[in-house]
């Protein structure tokens, strides 16, 4: 497990059709029902909406005291003061993305099923791992997938916090947590709900009470 209690728990991952014009709402309703990290993806090119949501948060995280992390988008998470970066196979050299945010920044490294990609990004200085995908997945069908063997191999060999994502459900999420996940990483099964903050609960109702600020399950 992770010494840094910040980097435990569910990680809020959010997709622009899910969250539409309802993003900060449902990102508040995650961050009340207990996540603790939320990532910002988007893939568009409208850049100037990008940074406005990006800004808005910025915002919410630091009022909810919650990390917020910039999906592969380095010059966004600069210009919003993020507390990192998540960057998979295709965007970019996690040294670069060190020497333009600082060694204060957590940078996530996507490392899928591979585990020689996990241990050279560990050697570069990634602030965590991430695993996936475990189960089907409606955000990544065509993602490789991995199995729990691959988290506890991780687990012996590296001494960074490991993130589970793809498919979890409140359902199939304890075995990956028994593994060694200290994360589970969640789009679909979180954001593709109508009440996200039940939804969260359920989620940070795994890790133990601490992680539901609310005490409900």
């Amino acid at each position: 497990m992770t010494s840094d209690p910040r980097l435990r728990g569910l990680y809020a991952i959010t997709h622009s059709a899910l969250c539409a014009a309802e993003l900060i709402e449902r990102v508040a309703a995650a961050l009340q029902g207990g996540a603790r990290l939320v990532q910002y993806r988007d893939k568009s090119q409208d850049r100037s909406r990008r940074l406005a949501e990006a800004q808005a948060l910025r915002r919410l995280c630091s009022e909810r005291q919650a990390l917020l992390i910039i999906n592969d988008d380095v010059e966004l998470a600069a210009k919003v003061a993020a507390d990192g970066v998540h960057l998979g196979r295709e965007d970019g050299a996690l040294e670069l993305a060190r020497a333009r945010l600082g060694p204060g920044a957590i940078i996530g490294i996507s490392c899928y099923n591979d585990l020689d990609r996990a241990a050279a990004a560990a050697a570069a200085g990634a602030d965590y791992l991430a695993f996936g995908r475990f189960y089907p997945s409606q955000s990544k069908p065509g993602a490789s997938p991995a199995g729990l063997e691959v988290l506890r191999e991780a687990r012996g060999r590296f001494d960074l916090p490991l993130v589970a994502i793809g498919g979890i459900t409140p359902e199939n999420g304890p075995p990956l947590i028994q593994a060694g996940a200290d994360m589970l990483a969640v789009i679909q099964a979180l954001f593709g709900q109508a009440d996200v903050a039940a939804a969260s609960r359920e989620f940070s109702a795994l890790f133990g009470p601490q992680m539901n600020p609310d005490g409900r399950k």
